[in-house]
Formats: structure tokens, sequence, C-alpha cells
């Protein structure tokens, strides 16, 4: 493939142009989680420089030149301009990307390690979704305890309350409250660019940092200490994965608008801001966010930075959710209970089992960090190991998808990768502090999607050892012998070549055929949408039989029977294919994993992979399937 970018709107949901409406909405689902980093990033760097003793001209305009330029690089450069070039019929995330990544390579060895690269990637980002709401609610919150002590002891509680509130009307959907996320961060960011841009009226020598070289003498001349600012200089990037994973929303173009008029400029004044404050009064170093504000206006602000707070993390949970759905849908997870909570758009899905396992991980950080800057020694090993996996699976499509000769791809990542690297060597000594949470909670969900993985592979390997070869079956099946019955019998079946074994139980035992006798395969591309010319695929078969493919991409609802409906309809004028519900009787085949003489999994995998088994929705369910259509034929599986 050339080069050439694919255009916003090849396929996806990504619009083609940068109308108003988009960038305001675009302003509270994209950039929630970056738009709150002031509240507590600079705070953090200048702490780990020591605090307001350390607040000297030097070390201020370093830091800001060190923030300014992580700005413009790993958020410009590498994802505004590089990573989102990448896009999957308009979407982007870690997933979309593995799945443009994986069939472009063929030898086996690769594919494994790109596969472990991004189911890593993928798995940590359940990191960031636990952290991101504690750390920026509890940062808001404590904006409290400057207006006046009388809330000190109530900043924890007032911090669950709020976030307990958004965990708990996740099932309503996002849409009602996105409706004001927009506006509500326009004014946020507006508020950021004007509070520091009224500061650096005031001291305008701040801007100075814009030249790098304060930058780089602040690393040179501060050996060790350089390197655990940068682990805290590494927070004003946080949310820039969520740019590209919510890029299908509004299309590259909306984003980078966002990005370059108002984003940018608001955040880059707020921390020039925040440095001209603290030149003129060091002791503002302990919080120079709140202190930015005249103490009359300290309870307005509170409330804005708490309202921003909840729409980055509404926007980290909406992600988690979408997560969870692309990660099941490419095998990755077993069937999860995926809720529609909107008619018009796909994206918006409610996943209880998620929503309350990131709730309960939230409420646990906050009750044991307490403090956002504690919360601070938590955040950033995640995000950055995340951001190394998307640099990986970058280079691969720019390589393999767009031509870039290997040299280039090597340059050009190359020198993202050792940025990252740097950033990740920065965020080493939090591990101790608390960064050994989201390590150890990224292990154990990319420990479940591989184990997950490789059990599905090993059932589906069992179950064809004991499967007749569909071309077998249809020489041997004598229909004569059979009594028919009347309606339509549809047999989900995981291969096309194979008899399902819901078919051959139900034959075995009842001896009975229906009049038409539909063998229906449900295939998950690596793509995000399907278009509705190729959803459906009929193929006559012997014997009466149908052979029936419904296709979706990783983005889509499985809704089987809407699928089918559209295509009955479709088809209606030339008498091709038909279906009736009220006909139709699903014959389903469950599979119960047992153990083997010689197990393909070790004991604690075969453990968890029961264990999931038995927890995972119901193919009915999972389906759309009325279960008074459905029969479930139960086969034993070893593994």
């Amino acid at each position: 493939m050339n080069g050439t970018p694919i255009p916003d709107s090849a396929g996806g949901r990504a619009s083609s142009g940068a109308r108003p409406a988009m960038l305001l909405a675009a302003l509270g689902v994209v950039y929630g989680d970056i738009g709150t980093s002031p509240l507590y990033a600079f705070r953090e760097s200048l702490k780990s420089a020591g605090g307001s003793v350390a607040a000297t001209e030097a070390a201020v305009l370093g830091i800001l030149s060190l923030i300014v330029w992580t700005l413009v690089i790993v958020v410009t450069l590498k994802y505004v301009l590089f990573v989102m070039r990448a896009d999957n019929q308009g979407e982007g995330g870690i997933m979309a990307l593995l799945a443009l990544a994986l069939p472009e390579v063929s030898e086996k060895g690769t594919r494994k390690f790109l596969l472990v690269v991004g189911v890593g990637g993928a798995a940590l980002l359940y990191g960031d979704g636990m952290i991101t709401p504690a750390i920026s609610v509890l940062s808001a919150v404590e904006g409290l305890s400057f207006a006046t002590t009388f809330f000190e002891p109530y900043i924890v509680p007032i911090t669950l309350v709020i976030l307990i509130a958004l965990f708990a009307v996740q099932s309503y959907g996002s849409g009602p409250i996105g409706r004001l996320f927009g506006p509500i961060m326009a004014i946020w960011f507006l508020t950021l660019g004007l509070a520091g841009f009224w500061h650096i009226l005031a001291q305008p020598s701040v801007l100075a940092a814009l030249n790098p070289a304060h930058a780089i003498s602040f690393l040179g001349g501060n050996g060790w200490t350089a390197v655990i600012v940068l682990g805290s200089v590494f927070l004003v990037v946080t949310g820039a994965e969520a740019l590209y994973a919510d890029m299908g929303h509004f299309g590259r173009r909306v984003i980078r608008v966002d990005w370059f008029i108002l984003v940018l400029p608001a955040l880059a004044l707020n921390y020039f801001g925040q440095g001209a404050l603290v030149l003129a009064n060091p002791q503002a170093a302990a919080n120079p966010f709140f202190l930015m504000f005249p103490s009359w206006l300290l309870y307005p602000i509170v409330v804005l930075a708490t309202a921003a707070t909840v729409i980055a993390s509404q926007a980290l949970i909406s992600g988690a959710f979408t997560l969870s759905q692309q990660a099941t849908l490419l095998g990755l997870l077993p069937r999860l209970e995926i809720r529609q909570t909107s008619s018009s758009a796909i994206g918006q899905v409610y996943v209880p089992q998620i929503n309350w396992l990131l709730a309960g991980s939230v409420v646990a950080l906050v009750l044991g960090f307490r403090t956002s800057g504690a919360l601070a020694n938590a955040y950033g090993i995640a995000v950055v190991s995340t951001m190394i996996a998307t640099t990986v699976l970058a280079g691969v499509v720019a390589h393999h998808r767009w031509g870039w000769s290997l040299p280039l791809v090597l340059t050009v990542t190359g020198a993202f990768l050792i940025i990252d690297l740097i950033f990740l060597v920065a965020n080493a000594p939090k591990i101790p502090h608390g960064g050994w949470f989201p390590l150890i909670a990224g292990a154990l969900i990319f420990t479940i999607m591989m184990t997950w993985r490789r059990g599905r592979k090993v059932v589906l390997e069992r179950l064809e050892e004991d499967q007749a070869k569909l071309s077998e079956f249809f020489e041997k099946l004598d229909d004569r012998q059979l009594p028919r019955v009347k309606g339509t019998a549809v047999y989900l079946s995981a291969r096309r070549d194979t008899v399902p074994s819901a078919l051959a139980l139900n034959l075995r035992h009842n001896k009975v055929l229906h009049d038409r006798v539909l063998l229906l395969n449900v295939e998950v591309l690596r793509v995000p949408f399907v278009t509705e010319k190729s959803r459906v695929v009929i193929e006559a078969l012997p014997k009466g039989f149908l052979g029936v493919t419904v296709r979706f991409g990783f983005y889509e609802k499985l809704d089987v029977l809407d699928a089918l409906n559209r295509h009955t309809k479709a088809a209606r004028g030339d008498g091709s294919f038909t279906f009736e519900l009220a006909e139709t009787t699903f014959f389903l085949g469950r599979e119960v994993p047992v153990p083997t003489v010689r197990p393909d999994l070790s004991g604690w995998q075969t453990a968890i992979y029961t264990f999931l088994t038995r927890n995972a929705v119901s193919a009915p369910e999972y389906y759309l399937i009325p279960t008074e259509n459905v029969v479930e034929l139960g086969t034993r599986v070893e593994i």
C-alpha cells in the first residue's frame, strides 16, 4: 500500500469536516483527561525537584521547558500528526492498531510478539482507567481546603460520593450528560488560558522557558533529581492515548483543530501562568493551580474543576467499556454483558462487570492513597508502557501499510521509542510507591486475556477432532429416512467446513430434521465496521441446507436477528432468502470444559479458563437471540 493518508470518512463514523458542534463535542469526550492534568502535574514536578525550596528561576524555567516540549513532541508530533494517521476505517485505539498490524506480518514469531505487545498495552489501559478517576476528582476536591480548613477532613468522603455516583449512573449511558461535556470543557480550557495569561502578564520572563535550552540545562545539571522530575512531567501527557482511542467518534481533523486552536494554547498558558506565580512567590509551589485564583473565586473554580474531572473520568470509563467490547469480539475476553445505551450511537455501551470492577478499584485507590499527591506516584508507569506498545505497532503499520521505507520507519519510530523509554525509566522509581498497582492490574488482565485466547484455541481444536467434515456429513446423510418437521432450524457453528456439535447431538438423540436448516457462522472481522452489502452471505448446500455467514466489525453490536431481518428485507424481491423468527428455532452448543489426561493447558490456566467459561454471558444473550427460540445442547470438551 502507498503512504497516502486514509481520509477521515473512510468506512468509519469519523466526520470529514470540523463543524463547530463537532469541535465542541470533541472537547468533552477527547480532552477531558489531558485537560485536567494542570491540577496536579506542575505541582508534582516542583515537589519532585524539592518543592518551594527548589523553586528557583532555573528550576521553574527548566521544568516548564520540559513540560511544553513534552506536549509538543509526545502529543503533537507523535499522536496528533503520526499515530492518528493509522486509522482502521476511521477508528483508533490500540485494539484497532493491533488489528491493522497483525495481518501485515506472516512470520509466526513476529505475530506472537505483536500480539503480546498489543494485548499488554490494552491490559495496562485498564490500570489507567482505574487511576484517572481517582487522581482527577481527588485533586479537584482538594481545592476546597484552600478555601477553608473546614473541608479538610471531608476531602476523601466527598471524593468517594462523587465517584460512586458517577459509576452508579453508567447504566443510563453517557448521552444525556454528554451534551453538557463540550460546553463545560470549553469553559474549562478558556479558564485555564485566561488564568495563565493573567499571571504571565505579571511575570513575562517566564516565557523564556519556550527555549529548549532550559530543559536541556535542567536535565544536565540535576542528575538523578532530573530523572525523578521527568516522571512527574510525564503527567502532562497521560491523556494522549485518548486522543487516538476516540478518533472514531469525531475524526482526526476535528481532534487536530481542537488541539492546535484551543487545547494546546490553553494548557501551555496555564502551565506558564503557574510558573509565573511560583517565580513571584515560591511558597505557591504547594498548589500553584488553585493559588492562581483569588480567594473569592475558589469555590466556583473547585466546582468547575470537579465537573472537568468527572468528565475526564467518564471518558476513561467509557473507554474501558469500548475496549472490553473490542477485546471480547476479537476473542481476548469471554462473552460479557454488553448493553447498548443509545439506539443511534454504537460506541455508547455499558458493561456491568467492568463498571463495578473499576468502581471497586477506584474506591480502594482513594481509600489507600488518600491524596492526589500520593496517587501521582502510582500514575504514569502503565500509561507510558501502553505508549511504547503504540509506538511499536504504529511502526509496523507505517512500514507495511503506508509503504514507508525501513530507514524512515526506524528513524521516526526510533526517536519516539527513545523518548518513551526515557519516560519509562523516569517512572520506574514510582513502582515501590504505588506504581505496582496498575502494573499488577495490567498483568492480571493480560494473563486473563492470553489464557482465554489459548483456552478457546484448545477447545476449538478438540471440537474439530470430534466433528465430522461437512462434505462427509452430506454424503452419509439420508434425509429420506429422517422425519421432517415444520419450521426453520438454525445451528450456530464456529466453522463453515465442519458439522456443528448441536446438529450432531440433535440427530443422534431426536433423529429429526426441520424443513429448512441453516448453518450459521458469525464472523468478527479485524475492521471496526462491515458494510450492509457484505453483512450476510448465503450459500446453498446439499439436502436443502443453507450456509449463512453473518459478519460484524469488532466495534459493532452482534445483533444476529437484526442482520438477518435486514437481509430478508433487502432480498424479499427476488425470494432468495426469507427469515421468520416465529417459525425458527436456534440450536446452540454449550461447551463444558473437563480435565483430561493429556492437558494442553497448565493447571492454573485450566482453572482460570473454566471459571471464565462458567461466568461468561450465554450465547443467546450475547447474540441477542430471544431465549424462547433457543435450544442449548451441552458438549463435554477435554482441555
